[in-house]
């Protein structure tokens, strides 16, 4: 017991108290997500949503990234969708505008860049906010407050509250838990509708709606997807770098020998995310005003989560994401710039060269990596429509979620080994080395 690294995580202090405040926003943001906003009947709610025998594509889809929290109309049922909508908008700002980046770049830039964006997600709330009230209206018996206007007051108020107050809850995770705060929303939220699809897919197995052989081909392949996600994650290119040798004062700096990591998938998860999130927004629009206007409808039946073209969609918007994101994050000109202020050279690669052979190094990494991310993220497609598996099981299986829940659990467990490490104590692994993914 004395080595174990779980027995360890607890003895270290600090370590201890960012778990116990992690656990605690988590409990609160769970409690959160079942509190049904002012004016709607849970009763009703309940009744609908068990009528529909084949459940709803987009209902699930919701529920998906806040766990189960849309189809209670609670407060959290938006999660952090608003808020990764208003980031893609902002981020492709920083592209589109060039004094906007340098803005950032200078002091104090990215704090104003931080408000902006956090303003532009009380705008988006309002937003979809105002579509669930369309919603709203379309299920029996589920609006109790008469007057339309007092109540779309009321529901646009306490989902835009609720939302910011989950931005919040994520903000604290990040500076006083272990991390990831917004991501660990995300995870949460899967992890909590595992039990419910476990017991559901239980269901249909005894009720011989699904072949138990399907059950087992599909279990081996989520654990061989698994191995691959975790494999893919921890892969990277090393460039190598020799900083010369250089005399400052009394002291001489460099000549050594390092490199540079430009993982397999640099951006991550980042891409599936902002694809979801890209499609869910007109989506949720289109489904509420459906009811009212024909040609939303149609749009909505195109842009079906189970569909072909919304998977066609969402494989295109992968690997747009993926090479914009790393464009942002990983800059080849700017790597080069300061290995050459340094006084480094990759070797074999001339100076003025540097750039040109990184680009083409992530570019070589990007395609694979992306149109990887594209083949996981239509997995609950193919198990939906090749086993009949429902959507609300499929999607947990596989895809976005698998991603996401394999991601953040290996940059908790980077974070937990580091401060381990720093602590003196063994880390969570005997061989080898965590490397987060950065999310």
């Amino acid at each position: 017991m004395a080595n174990n690294p779980i027995v360890n995580m607890f003895r270290v202090k600090e370590l201890r108290e960012r778990i116990l405040f992690t656990f605690i926003v988590l409990a609160v943001y769970r409690f959160g997500g079942v509190l049904t906003i002012p004016g709607i009947s849970a009763q009703a709610l309940t009744t609908y949503f068990s009528s529909l025998t084949k459940g709803n594509a987009f209902v699930d889809y919701m529920n998906f990234f806040a766990g189960g929290a849309f189809s209670k109309f609670s407060l959290f049922m938006l999660g952090v969708t608003p808020y990764i909508s208003t980031q893609i908008i902002m981020q492709l700002a920083l592209i589109i505008f060039p004094s906007l980046k340098k803005m950032v770049q200078e002091d104090g830039g990215q704090k104003k860049f931080q408000t902006w964006t956090r303003i532009g997600t009380v705008f988006v709330s309002l937003i979809q906010s105002l579509a669930v009230v369309a919603y709203a209206y379309s299920i029996p018996n589920a609006v109790l407050i008469q007057n339309i206007w007092l109540f779309r007051a009321i529901a646009m108020v306490s989902i835009t509250t609720g939302t910011m107050a989950t931005i919040w809850l994520g903000e604290q995770i990040t500076s006083r838990g272990i991390g990831n705060g917004v991501s660990m929303l995300i995870f949460a939220g899967i992890v909590s509708r595992l039990p419910s699809a476990v017991w559901e897919l239980g269901g249909l197995v005894k009720n011989n709606e699904i072949n138990v052989v399907f059950v087992v081909v599909v279990l081996l392949m989520f654990v061989a997807v698994v191995a691959l996600v975790v494999y893919e994650q921890q892969g990277q290119r090393k460039i190598p770098v020799h900083y010369a040798k250089r005399v400052v004062g009394r002291k001489m700096y460099g000549g050594q020998n390092t490199y540079i990591p430009f993982k397999l998938n640099p951006s991550g998860v980042i891409p599936v995310i902002f694809a979801s999130s890209f499609l869910t927004f007109p989506l949720q629009l289109a489904t509420s005003f459906g009811v009212k206007y024909r040609w939303l409808a149609r749009l909505a039946n195109f842009l079906t989560p189970s569909g072909w073209w919304y998977n066609i969609i969402q494989v295109l918007l992968i690997v747009f994401f993926a090479y914009f994101y790393t464009q942002v994050t990983l800059n080849p000109t700017e790597i080069a710039k300061n290995i050459r202020e340094n006084g480094g050279s990759i070797p074999g690669i001339r100076t003025d060269k540097m750039e040109e052979y990184m680009q083409k190094v992530l570019n070589r990494l990007m395609l694979p990596g992306s149109l990887y991310l594209a083949f996981i993220a239509v997995i609950p497609t193919i198990i939906q429509n090749l086993f009949g598996f429902p959507h609300s099981i499929s999607s947990i299986i596989g895809g976005t979620s698998l991603l996401i829940l394999v991601g953040v659990d290996l940059d908790t467990m980077s974070q937990v080994e580091a401060l381990l490490k720093m602590h003196h104590h063994d880390g969570l692994v005997k061989k080898g080395k965590l490397r987060s993914r950065n999310l």
